[in-house]
């Protein structure tokens, strides 16, 4: 049967409900995958998943049928961040990061986009986002050994934890290679939910905190404090999603066949990503970003009515609400979440190679060579600044640093 074709213009009805909910469980298994990873509440990323969205629609005039959700690009400084300062000071920083991507909005409509392109090029975007791929590898190998993601200490046997973080793995890698429809766009989901079955005969799920938990129950929001110290660290991570945002825009409107650089423009829609993502912050909830997977959905479906999205943010908020589905969310054992990384970081440093890759710049061309090289070893290796209680290290290090140096270093006078 074919997709019914919907109107591109914004136009809400009851009948696309169900549309609506498809695009969430499109979104579902990435959307839940940061807040498990990194230790924040499944059920604020959904609520701010689903209201950040909402006032994406605002702020674009409701044009532009995408859906915003937890960003994969925060996960290592989330981590680093709620070990460091708690969930609250970690707050602080990713609220930063919402306005800094507003700042970036404003900068964008006084002197246009290409504005963006000289200050972050490739050649810094491209290492600062392997960096963020290549920090979290040994995460993914301690969870997926039944270690905790600081390998001090094991939670589940090894042997048995590789069994699930491999069938969690092989799964995801199935679907995404062989999935037809709808299963194509979800193979985080699938792979989740197969480790998740494994589990229960091996005995690591413990069904009772879902038992106990109550149907309705308010999401455990938690409002950042100020730490200035995590806006410096986490503020520069902001610089690699700056520029995919570019990309997202260009790819939902090469579906709908609309020019949303334009209309309603570039500048909305990084200052409805920055909103969106301040919003979370405020709450207690992961960095929003613009989805790949729901663009995909729109393109298999031809779901082009924005409208769609609004369903889906609707329904990701009152899930929210059901107590009963973050208590069944944290049962995941991390062994199961252990599978997925080993795949989903390597992905993050391939398209951080990629941009490089696409810009055809000439790595081994001095002042390139320089600040790929610095970056890469200074965010890899942990090279921190102090200077007092203030420090600043790895991702964020490098990124500040890709910044300086591209700005600092002259080009070669046949490219100035």
């Amino acid at each position: 049967m074919e997709p019914q074709e919907i109107d591109s213009d914004y136009n809400l009805r009851g009948k696309d409900f169900i549309l609506g909910a498809q695009m969430l469980f499109v979104a579902l298994g990435a959307l839940v995958l940061v807040p498990l990873l990194t230790g924040l509440n499944p059920n604020v990323a959904l609520f701010t998943a689903g209201a950040g969205t909402l006032l994406f629609q605002i702020v674009t005039k409701g044009k532009v049928p995408i859906f915003l959700a937890s960003s994969f690009a925060f996960i290592a400084p989330i981590i680093y961040g709620v070990q460091t300062w708690g969930i609250a000071g970690t707050m602080c920083g990713l609220l930063a990061a919402g306005i800094f991507y507003m700042l970036l909005s404003v900068l964008i409509y006084y002197q246009g986009s290409d504005v963006l392109h000289k200050i972050l090029p490739p050649i810094v975007t491209g290492p600062v986002i392997m960096v963020i791929g290549l920090i979290l590898a040994p995460v993914a190998v301690f969870m997926a050994t039944g270690m905790t993601g600081d390998g001090s200490f094991e939670l589940v046997p090894r042997n048995t934890a590789l069994i699930v973080a491999l069938t969690s793995l092989a799964v995801t890698l199935a679907v995404s290679l062989l999935g037809k429809g709808m299963f194509k766009l979800i193979p985080i989901l699938c792979g989740i939910t197969a480790g998740y079955i494994i589990s229960i005969p091996l005995g690591l799920v413990d069904f009772t905190p879902v038992k106990d938990a109550p149907w309705f129950a308010m999401p455990s929001f938690t409002y950042p404090v100020w730490n200035l110290e995590a806006i410096l660290f986490i503020v520069p991570v902001a610089i690699a999603p700056a520029i995919e945002h570019f990309g997202d825009i260009l790819a939902i409107g090469s579906v709908t066949k609309k020019d949303y650089i334009k209309d309603p423009g570039i500048h909305r829609t990084m200052f409805g990503d920055g909103i969106a993502t301040s919003f979370a912050a405020m709450f207690g909830g992961p960095p929003n970003t613009t989805y790949s997977e729901v663009t995909g959905a729109v393109t298999l479906t031809k779901t082009f009515n924005p409208a769609i999205m609004t369903w889906a943010a609707l329904t990701a908020i009152a899930l929210a609400f059901v107590g009963k589905v973050g208590a069944l969310l944290q049962t995941i054992p991390s062994p199961v979440m252990g599978g997925i990384m080993l795949l989903l970081f390597g992905a993050i440093t391939v398209v951080g190679l990629s941009t490089l890759v696409r810009s055809q710049e000439d790595l081994t061309e001095p002042r390139n060579l320089i600040i790929v090289s610095l970056i890469l070893v200074m965010g890899i290796g942990g090279m921190s600044f102090s200077a007092g209680d203030f420090t600043v290290k790895g991702i964020g290090l490098a990124g500040i640093l890709g910044v300086l140096l591209n700005l600092i270093i002259p080009k070669p006078k046949s490219k100035q």
